[in-house]
């Protein structure tokens, strides 16, 4: 659908006479030109940011107090390097706030 768009625009119409003939708001086919003039694409890109470290999630899930510190001292002997917000990050995706189970 964004293709066609693009297609429509460069042939000369404009975005309400876009609209019209496919559905999608004007506002929406603004965006999508303007994402082809920008970037000469209409795909959806990759965000920015870095990437989330995954660790073992059987850590996570199986300890019973889910206790960060412990979570932490578990991993580092086995040589993995991991920073607290991330296990209690990980930890809340499980069920496991703080030293209770919910």
């Amino acid at each position: 659908m964004r293709n066609k768009v693009i297609d429509i625009y460069q042939s000369g119409k404009g975005y309400k006479a876009i609209s019209r003939a496919f559905g999608p708001q004007r506002t929406t086919v603004r965006a999508n030109i303007h994402k082809w003039r920008k970037h000469g694409t209409v795909v959806n890109l990759s965000r920015s940011g870095w990437p989330t470290k995954n660790y073992p999630k059987s850590v996570a899930t199986t300890h019973p107090k889910g206790h960060k510190k412990t979570q932490h001292a578990s991993l580092t002997s086995v040589k993995f390097s991991v920073q607290d917000s991330t296990i209690r990050k990980r930890l809340g995706k499980n069920g496991m706030h703080g030293r209770v189970l919910r």
